[in-house]
């Protein structure tokens, strides 16, 4: 019989994927770019969320380390996805996001994945350098956006957008303020994490 655990991770991934796939269907049928959307690191990061749930609860074949590094990964996204929304975007107009996707995508999934990573203990402790390779994520998602922007004239984001007040100067403050804020986060999570995956008695990898 399936643990409770296990019944949570895979509902809240159906639920992650049933807000993008909902989202999506709209976007397709407004005949907006496929690509665009898939261009916004909260879809990115909630589809990645999604996966690795499904990856704990599957025991994939991958090792206890490469599976807590994905939760890793995970978690400080989702942590970045929810922190840039609050601070940021939440007064933005985000045109045709259905009010229970936006909910969905930036308010309970981060938090889900967040009690997942803190409540559940790693099965490996990670070492400092799988911080830096889980800065690459966002700063390849930034040139991304910034490389297809100049030449599209389409961003995702209003804080990423050098046309708006302020230009390039302002993106680069902002894209500095957020990954000083990415880098502390990560540290953060990583040391909680090591602490829990040290002293864990009763749980195996998830």
């Amino acid at each position: 019989m399936p643990s409770i655990l296990t019944i949570l991770r895979i509902g809240f991934a159906a639920l992650a994927l049933t807000a993008i796939g909902r989202q999506l269907v709209l976007h397709i049928n407004a005949s907006y770019s496929i690509l665009n959307f898939f261009s916004y690191f909260t879809n990115l990061s909630n589809l990645i969320a999604a996966l690795v749930l499904l990856l704990c609860v599957f025991r994939s074949p991958l090792s206890s380390t490469s599976t807590t590094f994905a939760r890793y990964v995970s978690v400080v996204n989702m942590t970045l996805v929810g922190l840039v929304y609050i601070l940021l975007l939440r007064n933005v107009d985000l045109g045709a996001l259905l009010p229970w996707v936006n909910i969905v995508l930036h308010y309970i999934m981060p938090v889900v994945i967040v009690i997942d990573w803190l409540v559940i203990p790693p099965a490996q402790t990670l070492q400092l350098r799988s911080l830096y390779l889980a800065l690459i994520c966002p700063i390849v998602y930034l040139a991304y956006t910034l490389l297809r922007g100049a030449t599209t004239g389409w961003y995702p984001y209003p804080f990423l957008n050098p046309t708006n007040p302020g230009g390039y100067g302002a993106v680069a403050m902002y894209s500095l303020g957020i990954t000083v804020a990415f880098i502390l986060m990560s540290w953060l999570l990583l040391t909680i994490g090591n602490f829990r995956a040290s002293t864990k008695s009763h749980y195996s990898d998830i």
